[in-house]
């Protein structure tokens, strides 16, 4: 039997190789119905990473989808990636004389806002049993501004602006690897997040008591964790991992204000925020001759996330209280999710020639609520996915890819849609979103030493 691969042939995953040994093969041609053709030094798989990257308004605040797969890889690695989303996300507003001027269109404009980030990744293999990973990734954001109209219903003509949100994050992972057994890991270590943002209220929608609010959440860092297993067969390229992120807490200073005049309802209060706790399921597998078959599961636990600054839930209390006649005299949060996020992708690999390979994968996301919040008024996703990796030596590549997205039809909600009074549900839907769509491109680069 000819010599294959023992190590660097599966970079969207793992090694697609075959030892020479009787046992294996036959395992493998039970499993496969044929042996994998792969020479030594042939084309690394990697195309994978590209697609696993999320989207900015599909779910909440997600955005990278905190993959561990280059703490995986064999040996010494790294690499780096860029990513760029082109969204087109707008609506209609209710024919209401609270939310449009007569006789003006009624049309919210395009909203998406145009974003670039980031992940990168160093992993060292210590020894036989221990590695250690260093993961660089930007796992939420958003990033929405209503362009100004002559309907007012988002934007504001005495300042001329728009309803805009602007939030970033950072993330870095410190992992230590152990390998108890031949072919199986367990791995954990200390997560450190910083996260910061901007949010501004205006026009006829957010009435005359909140026209013109703005909130600044200056930069804050905190520590979170991460821990999971591994299982892996290189000779069959199977791979498969579960990594657990755990919440992270925060007490922001939130600077808040009406048209730059400082809020001072009640007492200067910290904010108190938590990112979310959230679990990936990763599994790729070889599937016939140089073909391989990947997925992954991701979980994000958005239900319990909520934002409701100390001045914006004292004003809002306090307009409650009057719109309800004294039924309900507590405050509305500036953002929160009603649903935990699901989302699924699944696709294929497949080695072309010893430098070339493709990729496509399809895409779902369940959404975290419906109707959704004005500030990101999309409600999930399908999406499909395509890319290619050039190999120009053993040791390194280049990956790029293309994914579209059919973005999910909502309603949006001025924030107090879930409040238990009677009639609030109809006087809080404010307009509908729908036929939306994103376009991402991501860029790849990897290295083996």
């Amino acid at each position: 039997m000819e010599k294959s691969v023992s190590k660097g042939c599966a970079e969207l995953g793992s090694h697609l190789g075959i030892v020479k040994n009787t046992t294996v093969n036959n395992r493998m041609k039970y499993f496969l119905g044929r042996k994998f053709q792969l020479k030594s030094g042939s084309i690394i798989f990697s195309t994978i990473g590209v697609f696993f990257s999320g989207y900015s308004h599909a779910s909440a605040l997600e955005q990278s989808g905190q993959s561990i797969l280059p703490f995986l890889e064999a040996g010494n690695y790294a690499e780096a990636n860029a990513f760029a989303i082109d969204p087109s996300v707008s609506g209609v507003v209710h024919d209401r004389p609270d939310l449009v001027r007569p006789n003006q269109s009624r049309n919210t404009g395009d909203i998406g806002q145009d974003n670039q980030f980031y992940t990168a990744a160093f992993k060292l293999q210590l020894t036989d049993r221990f590695s250690f990973g260093l993961l660089y990734d930007q796992p939420f954001a958003a990033k929405t501004e209503y362009p100004v109209l002559p309907n007012n219903s988002y934007s504001d003509e005495t300042s001329r602006e728009g309803t805009s949100v602007n939030v970033k994050s950072q993330n870095l992972s410190f992992i230590l690897g152990y390998s108890p057994i031949k072919n199986f890991q367990v791995y954990g270590g200390p997560v450190y997040q910083s996260v910061e943002g901007d949010v501004s209220f205006r026009g006829m929608a957010y009435t005359e008591a909140f026209n013109g609010y703005n909130a600044k959440f200056k930069e804050q860092g905190e520590l979170g964790w991460l821990v999971g297993g591994s299982y892996q067969i290189p000779e069959i390229a199977l791979k498969a991992a579960v990594t657990y992120r755990s919440k992270i807490k925060y007490d922001f200073q939130v600077d808040e204000n009406i048209f730059g005049e400082p809020l001072q309802y009640t007492a200067p209060a910290k904010t108190k925020v938590e990112t979310p706790q959230s679990v990936n399921i990763d599994f790729q597998t070889g599937i016939a001759e140089k073909t391989l078959a990947y997925m992954n599961l991701r979980w994000v636990n958005w239900k319990k996330f909520n934002i409701r600054p100390a001045q914006y839930d004292a004003l809002t209390a306090l307009y409650m209280d009057t719109l309800t006649g004294g039924a309900y005299k507590q405050g509305i949060d500036l953002d929160s999710y009603q649903k935990d996020q699901y989302s699924v992708t699944l696709g294929l690999g497949q080695q072309l020639t010893d430098r070339w390979s493709i990729a496509s994968d399809i895409g779902w996301d369940s959404g975290s609520g419906h109707p959704a919040s004005t500030l990101g008024p999309v409600n999930g996703f399908w999406s499909f996915g395509l890319g290619a990796q050039f190999n120009p030596a053993p040791n390194y590549f280049i990956a790029a890819g293309v994914k579209y997205f059919w973005l999910g039809d909502t309603k949006a909600e001025g924030g107090g849609y879930f409040l238990p009074i009677e009639g609030i549900k109809e006087f809080s839907e404010q307009a509908e979103f729908k036929n939306n769509h994103a376009i991402a491109y991501a860029i790849k680069f990897g290295y083996r030493f």
